[in-house]
């Protein structure tokens, strides 16, 4: 599985219009921050100074948490006038709170909303704004070097080079990176390579940097665009020793590499789509047998599917409207059998309000259609990649679509599927199986391509591996969340590969700054 999402955010907090408690003055207003645990209990996490005599605050103190993007991290603002020394809130007057999510506040990157009072009613014309910003250094460098007239270092052929880089740390040189080794050659070019600036210097420009050039010592400060290698054992015996060769950095580039949150924050959206198996192996949705079945509390697993990834992702489409399709039915009036049917049945416009308007189209289709056949995922898959391929057309880093197929059973046209997928590595999307049932699901572990890329029919081999497959049934006795942790983990690193690759840039961010030498 994929190593979370995690990075610390910083998030800034400041209010107007706050209610005036105080009779002889103005409020003097402190915030505090309080998360949910995972039993969904409240706990102080930090709070900020008091600003005295205020309705305006801004407060300088900042609230730094972990932010997880496959987790739905709920937050509550709460501000209060204080007028004592004692740290007990109980005894301070409450001006209002907000109660929101981690991922809409950094989505938004500015949340305004009112503040709220205990009975629900607003608190004036009270308002809080909460800012957030990642906390990194993600500057890397990209290298393009090459040598001329490297000392030959072998009997027979000529030497073999590579480069090797090393930070300055108080305890010595530490490697940072190693290039690839170019066989049997006096004058190489290497491929161009790239070196976080954390890795390569600790962040400092200023700070030097030690090369090796095949164990000959190099050590020379990185804007230098060339460089004489000098072998320290040979200068002391040759009298007219010059050097043993040069290397010539062509390109030293330092980039901002933008991460996932650079991207929400910058204004990409991610946008949702649903599409649910309704082929007959699932069973008569009226039998308790049944996959389709709703239980008299109200679920069932692909309603525990739909709210488990639908609600952590939502917070990142700024309208909340998702199209959900239906596939494998036969479908009135005609009862044709579709692989693409909306679940509201209005082609020309299959998005629900939000992922209870998903639950609720769910539910009011199910009697509506007949469960047949056969189990076909590539119609689905290529429909969401039209509307991928037309985002392409843009130069900034504006959308990326997540598909989440929810499926009983084996994949009736796994050759098609195979293709579509590998179409799709090639666009800003990711695709996220959910097997629902006993079935056997070792073709969706194939589709997964953890194991390797995956290959359409004629062998082309994917650009990037954008599937991710969880049987359910590992999480049936597990809390709703750790579903979504799981099926979500890949999503982040798959969005900021892509864009990276393509050098995209977040359509509110200004194009990186470079240096070269």
């Amino acid at each position: 599985m994929a190593v979370q999402c995690v990075t610390k955010v910083e998030l800034t907090v400041s209010c107007q219009n706050l209610l005036d408690k105080d009779i002889s003055s103005k409020s003097d207003p402190l915030c505090v921050l309080l998360m949910s645990n995972s039993n969904s209990q409240w706990y102080e996490a930090d709070r900020t100074e008091r600003v005295q005599n205020c309705l305006n605050p801004k407060f300088a103190k900042k609230f730094v948490v972990d932010y997880y993007f496959e987790i739905v991290q709920t937050l509550k603002f709460g501000i209060y006038d204080i007028d004592n020394k004692t740290v007990d809130l109980s005894d301070d007057d409450f001006l209002g709170e907000l109660e929101c999510t981690l991922g809409q506040v950094v989505s938004s990157k500015n949340l305004t909303r009112p503040l709220i009072l205990k009975n629900k009613t607003p608190a004036g014309k009270g308002t809080i704004t909460v800012t957030a910003e990642e906390i990194k250094d993600n500057r890397v460098v990209n290298f393009e070097v090459q040598a001329r007239k490297l000392d030959n270092k072998d009997l027979f052929g000529k030497s073999d080079p590579y480069l090797e880089f090393h930070k300055q740390t108080e305890s010595g040189w530490q490697l940072a990176h190693r290039t690839e080794v170019v066989k049997n050659n006096l004058n190489p070019t290497w491929k161009p390579f790239r070196i976080p600036l954390q890795s390569l210097c600790g962040g400092d420009m200023e700070k030097p940097i030690k090369v090796n050039v095949r164990c000959d010592l190099i050590s020379r400060p990185p804007e230098r665009a060339e460089f004489e290698c000098i072998n320290s054992k040979k200068k002391q015996k040759k009298k007219g020793y010059k050097n043993s060769g040069v290397v010539c950095v062509k390109l030293c580039q330092v980039v901002k590499e933008y991460t996932f949150l650079d991207y929400i924050m910058g204004g990409c959206q991610i946008n949702f789509t649903v599409a649910v198996d309704f082929t007959g192996s699932n069973g008569d949705p009226r039998s308790p047998d049944s996959l389709h079945y709703i239980s008299p509390q109200g679920v069932n697993e692909y309603l525990t599917a739909i709210w488990s990834v639908g609600n952590v992702i939502q917070d990142y489409d700024s309208d909340k409207m998702f199209p959900a399709f239906g596939f494998g039915a036969q479908i009135p009036p005609t009862w044709q059998v579709s692989h693409e049917f909306p679940l509201n049945f209005n082609a020309s416009n299959p998005f629900c309000a939000g992922i209870e308007g998903v639950v609720q189209a769910y539910r009011a289709c199910l009697p509506q259609v007949k469960l047949y056949g056969p189990t076909n995922f590539s119609p689905i898959i290529n429909h969401v990649a039209c509307f991928a391929k037309q985002a392409l057309q843009q130069t900034t880093a504006s959308q990326y679509y997540v598909l989440l197929i929810i499926t009983d059973g084996v994949i009736t046209d796994m050759d098609e599927t195979r293709n579509s997928i590998v179409n799709a590595s090639r666009l800003p999307m990711s695709i996220i199986i959910v097997g629902v049932g006993g079935a056997d699901f070792s073709a969706m572990e194939f589709l997964d391509g953890d194991n390797g890329r995956l290959r359409s029919l004629t062998g082309e081999v994917a650009v990037r591996d954008i599937v991710q497959f969880v049987p359910f049934r590992q999480f049936q006795n597990a809390p709703r969340e750790a579903l979504a942790k799981t099926v979500l983990a890949e999503v982040p690193a798959q969005l900021v590969d892509f864009f990276n690759t393509l050098k995209l840039n977040p359509p509110n961010q200004n194009p990186a700054q470079t240096v070269t030498p």
